[in-house]
């Protein structure tokens, strides 16, 4: 098989790319990778220096292709199922990698610096930075409120690579941030996309794992 996806199933940026693969339909070969083995993470570091999951191995095109937005670009190009994850309107792929990123930097980043404060040693956490990331939180999800008030999905009326992106970011975010009765359109977008056979498969796989999210 071609594609082999280096990852690890609870990491959101993985879902995000398995969603994308499970919507094409495309054959890949899933490698957990486990950081805690210092044999392999160098394996891994050997493939992407960085040492940041996931990436995915091409061998018919021998490339090795690192994050996420990249990768489901890639995958669209070069292994695109039924429906394209970046439409072919010029302005409709504008709005879709700008939902990508919205969801990367303003939902997904602010619920990692959260999750991030919960590992940290006792009297090492940052009150100021979580209170930061919960008010960017807030204003993200006042302006997805109002956003699908006229769409059926992030970037429009069809699945795109930002719905790729919302679905693990909301999935970590509102565990520690929880929608409220405010977001009423943007709680129904996530039980939406909880339904999403790519993402509800992705989620599944997750599910073993989800007793190392800290709480």
């Amino acid at each position: 098989m071609s594609l082999t996806l280096h990852m690890h199933p609870l990491a959101s940026y993985c879902q995000k790319v398995l969603i994308a693969l499970y919507e094409h339909g495309t054959p890949f070969t899933s490698h957990f990778v486990d950081l805690g083995d210092e044999a392999a993470l160098a394996r891994f570091k050997a493939l992407w220096p960085m040492g940041k999951m996931p990436v995915l191995r091409d061998d018919a095109r021998d490339r090795a292709v690192a994050e996420s937005s990249i990768i489901i670009e890639y995958l669209d190009r070069h292994y695109p199922g039924a429906n394209h994850l970046i439409p072919a309107d010029p302005e409709l792929a504008l709005e879709a990698r700008f939902g990508d990123r919205f969801f990367d930097i303003y939902v997904h980043d602010p619920m990692q610096r959260i999750v991030g404060d919960r590992l940290r040693p006792p009297g090492k956490n940052d009150p100021f930075g979580v209170e930061q990331a919960r008010a960017t939180l807030s204003t993200a999800y006042a302006m997805l409120e109002q956003a699908l008030e006229t769409r059926s999905w992030a970037a429009g009326d069809s699945f795109t690579i930002a719905d790729c992106a919302a679905g693990p970011s909301l999935f970590f975010a509102n565990k520690v941030e929880p929608f409220t009765v405010a977001h009423p359109r943007l709680a129904a977008y996530f039980a939406k996309l909880a339904d999403r056979p790519s993402f509800a498969r992705a989620l599944r796989e997750a599910e073993p794992y989800l007793k190392y999210f800290p709480q």
